[in-house]
């Protein structure tokens, strides 16, 4: 039976008992030269799965770091056929870590479903979030991603119904991303009772792994989720955040990102 590199790292990690640390960065920020190297360091740094944003010039579900950060990369040139290179080129050294590629519905639909379907098969791509993608409009595209076995990543909200929660998990697999407040990424105002409630009301009625992304950017925040039934940590606007500022300084990205990783992945390993 065919088995996803997703699967295969969410059973090894519930073997383990661990939670996943899964990082975000945009792809071509700061530069395009460097976005592979970052990958590459991630994984030096502990993250078990990575998710690569696809610059977009309206990312409404992005806080402004985020945005700063596809501002950055659309005027150095990125676009979804790059960010397909860049997963090519990291699978010439780690064909193991499942790569995610987050965006938005208009660089696909530019691009071509089939052609992306392809072409992300090809490089390497295991999971597809697009964020303004509704599954009552999208089943068509979701089929041609799983006919080339790429897992279909949603997200589920705080507000979820338990009516929409079910339509959600009729496309979803790999994972269920759980937005962990209302509002935008960068935002820094966690509740763990509230997200630990809401991990549990998803688990309810899915087997797959949640994750948990939105407002985390302390190793306390981290370890708070760590402390629910999660199955894994999304951490992206703290990263990008600390580029901008070791950029500032004249500070190596790829030094300030691994530092910075290291430094809130310690938060999975309190204790409860």
């Amino acid at each position: 039976m065919y088995q996803s590199r997703l699967d295969k790292c969410f059973d090894e990690l519930k073997r383990l008992k661990k939670k996943a640390l899964i990082p975000y960065i945009t792809a071509g920020d700061p530069l395009p030269d460097l976005t592979v190297s970052l990958m590459h360091a991630l994984v030096e740094s502990g993250a078990d799965v990575i998710e690569l944003g696809v610059p977009f010039s309206d990312p409404i579900a992005d806080g402004p770091i985020i945005q700063r950060a596809s501002e950055r990369a659309l005027n150095q040139g990125v676009n979804l056929e790059t960010c397909l290179n860049f997963v090519n080129d990291f699978r010439v050294r780690n064909k193991v870590t499942p790569i995610v590629l987050m965006g938005y519905m208009n660089p696909i639909e530019q691009f071509g479903w089939d052609r992306f379907a392809d072409e992300a098969a090809h490089v390497g791509v295991d999971g597809v979030l697009v964020v303004d993608c509704p599954p009552e409009e999208s089943t068509i595209f979701f089929d041609k991603l799983k006919a080339q076995n790429i897992d279909c990543i949603h997200l589920v909200a705080p507000t979820t119904s338990e009516e929409r929660l079910q339509k959600i998990l009729g496309e979803a697999s790999g994972y269920i991303y759980y937005v962990s407040l209302r509002g935008v990424t960068g935002s820094d105002k966690l509740n763990p009772v509230d997200v630990s409630q809401k991990i549990n009301f998803v688990k309810k009625h899915t087997k797959l792994p949640v994750a948990v992304g939105f407002g985390i950017s302390s190793r306390k925040s981290v370890s708070d989720i760590a402390k629910t039934d999660a199955d894994g940590v999304v951490i992206g606007s703290a990263l990008i955040r600390a580029m901008e500022e070791a950029g500032l300084e004249g500070g190596s990205p790829i030094d300030t990102v691994k530092s910075r990783l290291d430094d809130l992945s310690k938060g999975l390993s309190e204790k409860r």
